[in-house]
């Protein structure tokens, strides 16, 4: 009986310490969206860094481009507040800023800063996967032209690989 119990207590610490390790501190992966401050759509390398039970720090780098026109990019970092809808589903706001710099390759080259703000949907999978779908609208500033007209309404799909 004794060696039974041991057994139960030590499969069920087994078990404790797999879920704890999907639990992850760390996301890595792209948010595809219409980035219209570029005034195309792309992809961005995305990271997202736990902070603190309910929040996190999401970074975002992306890089554009079009032949005999232009270089660009952008970095944004939001920092989000996460609040689960059941155990796997998960809605979350942010707020952040970011800056960038767009090449000219007639010559020339303008920067730009960004404020932003971030709401979404995230589905947490039993694998190390996280879906999400948010909006994320920009107001850019700085040199004229470096950032389309100024405000952006960025819808994007996450996809990430968690660690």
């Amino acid at each position: 009986m004794r060696t039974l119990v041991l057994t139960l207590l030590l499969v069920f610490a087994l078990g404790v310490h797999c879920e704890a390790q999907r639990i992850s501190k760390n996301a890595i992966g792209v948010r595809i969206g219409d980035d219209d401050g570029f005034d195309s759509f792309g992809a961005e390398i995305s990271y997202q860094r736990a902070l603190l039970e309910n929040n996190r720090l999401e970074l975002n780098l992306g890089i554009r481009g079009e032949k005999d026109v232009y270089d660009a990019f952008k970095v944004v970092g939001l920092f989000q507040w996460v609040m689960p809808l059941d155990e796997s589903f998960h809605w979350y706001v942010g707020a952040g800023g970011g800056l960038g710099n767009v090449d000219y390759d007639g010559g020339g080259s303008a920067s730009f800063g960004l404020l932003a703000g971030n709401i979404g949907l995230e589905y947490n999978f039993k694998i190390p996967l996280l879906l999400s779908l948010d909006v994320r609208p920009e107001i850019g500033f700085g040199e004229e032209d470096a950032y389309g007209d100024g405000f952006d309404f960025d819808l994007g799909l996450g996809i990430r690989y968690q660690f």
